[in-house]
């Protein structure tokens, strides 16, 4: 019998509970949003999820955040969703991506949000990561666009931070809260230690994580 990995179980859980509340909503919607995150962690999910059973031809997924470069770049979120999720059936899934072909996600930011308002909101699952220092999408503690993005209104907002190498492109906190199910995905010993130290507190811009803390969000968490 083969060992399975704490984080890989972890990652077939989430899975499942993904897939089941696609299908749920797909009983009485003709599509379903899925909005997910980049980075390592969600790799053996994103795996998981593209052997699960869906009628995926019905599914639209975009992402929480991108970095400002090409979908082919090594550290482009859409590249890890093309290269993880997207794969045998899945690839049926409509996926829609945060970048698009201006210099600068400033002058992208408005064409990107009229893609992403068009999609099937609410979202049937936005799933969430978390950094070490708190942040969640791109909304970083050092961003001076932090206020912006927890307040606003809008659906993207082009983001600088001094901490990240590439300017970035995230959806505001209001666009992410326009789910029907939030699903926060961490693992490691100090990402835990931080989301006990978000739950002690109430500062959102020293974590922003705080600001998806008072609605329903189902942590899965392995060591």
């Amino acid at each position: 019998m083969t060992n399975v990995s704490p984080r890989e179980q972890l990652a077939r859980q989430l899975a499942e509970a993904v897939a089941e509340a696609l299908r749920a909503d797909l009983e009485h919607d003709d599509h379903a949003l899925l909005v997910v995150s980049g980075g390592s962690t969600p790799v053996p999910f994103f795996t998981a999820l593209a052997a699960c059973r869906l009628p995926w031809e019905r599914v639209q997924v975009t992402l929480a955040d991108e970095r400002w470069v090409a979908e082919t770049a090594d550290d482009s979120n859409a590249r890890l969703v093309r290269e993880h999720l997207l794969c045998g059936p899945a690839a049926a899934a409509t996926f829609v991506p945060l970048t698009s072909d201006h210099s600068t996600p400033e002058q992208g930011a408005e064409v990107v949000a009229e893609r992403i308002e068009a999609l099937a909101w609410p979202a049937s699952v936005v799933i969430l990561g978390m950094g070490g220092d708190g942040h969640t999408a791109s909304l970083f503690p050092d961003s001076r666009e932090l206020d912006l993005a927890l307040s606003t209104d809008a659906t993207t907002v082009a983001v600088r931070t001094p901490s990240q190498p590439q300017p970035r492109i995230t959806l505001s906190a209001e666009r992410l809260h326009q789910a029907r199910r939030h699903f926060l995905h961490i693992t490691g010993g100090d990402k835990r230690a931080v989301l006990a130290r978000a739950l002690a507190g109430d500062d959102v811009r020293e974590l922003p994580i705080r600001a998806f803390l008072a609605c329903p969000l189902a942590t899965y968490w392995a060591p």
